[in-house]
């Protein structure tokens, strides 16, 4: 699998094969990454190909500092939640409620 950012897109993208297999798209403000759509193409659904996206674009956005994550995507959202070590990354969600 080959994960990419395209900054000019918005979104983290997966090929598996060199064939799109999925994306997580985002929007930028001056203190957050708002992820707000993940996508799996079917043909590549129980793959890991989510998962794999969602821990790729949580880690560059650790890397790159500086904003937080707001997961308005139910997937993201649900990825960070079963991922503790990704709870710092949270905009404004105490740590004791996150997994609500």
């Amino acid at each position: 699998m080959d994960l990419s950012h395209d900054p000019a897109a918005r979104r983290y993208v997966a090929r598996v094969g060199g064939a799109p297999a999925g994306y997580a798209e985002y929007v930028l403000t001056d203190e957050l990454v708002v992820f707000t759509h993940t996508e799996v193409d079917p043909a590549f659904e129980g793959q890991g190909v989510g998962s794999a996206l969602a821990r790729f674009a949580l880690d560059d956005v650790r890397a790159a500092g500086g904003r937080k994550v707001l997961p308005v995507c139910p997937f993201i959202k649900a990825w960070m939640r079963r991922h503790e070590d990704y709870y710092p990354l949270l905009h404004n969600v105490p740590e004791s409620t996150a997994r609500d």
